[in-house]
């Protein structure tokens, strides 16, 4: 099972990859034009959710950690990244709404309907962007959880496809 601490502090440790990566992140954009700056905005974005996650108590359920990082992430939306990455964890708060702790199918739900929901708000979804690599990863991710119910190798195997796909 994944907790409220467990998932507030996976999140938060995202954040805080993600602006280490920023550059290498920058570099990665060339759709639809390498504008460089696809982290920046991707590192901010989560920089919002950071800030008011590190105040929310270790014992916050699940729900509460997802609909703060939602919350935080639209109002601090940068660039057309940050507005992806913002609406992917909208879809996850859906995802988790009322829920405590969580399993891989909850897990694995929750990140289906974040590829969902992005895919939905983008006008005209662009394969081999940020949503490409969420929805192979959130496929990849479902179908290992059909065969293995470990919350980590489900994730790192999710990770791994995330990493392939880009």
């Amino acid at each position: 099972m994944i907790n409220g601490q467990i998932f507030r502090d996976a999140v938060i440790s995202a954040a805080y990859n993600i602006t280490n990566q920023r550059d290498a992140v920058n570099a990665l954009n060339v759709f639809p034009g390498p504008d460089g700056d696809t982290g920046t905005n991707m590192s901010m974005t989560i920089t919002s959710a950071r800030k008011e996650l590190e105040r929310l108590p270790d014992d916050v359920a699940v729900d509460k950690v997802a609909k703060t990082t939602s919350s935080a992430m639209l109002r601090g939306a940068r660039g057309n990244s940050g507005v992806i990455l913002s609406l992917i964890f909208r879809g996850l708060a859906k995802g988790l709404k009322g829920k405590e702790e969580i399993d891989v199918r909850d897990m694995i739900l929750a990140l289906s309907y974040g590829v969902e929901s992005a895919y939905k708000a983008v006008m005209t979804p662009t394969e081999g962007t940020i949503l490409t690599v969420a929805r192979e990863a959130a496929e990849v991710g479902t179908a290992f959880a059909k065969t293995n119910n470990d919350a980590i190798a489900v994730w790192e195997t999710i990770c791994t496809e995330a990493e392939a796909s880009l």
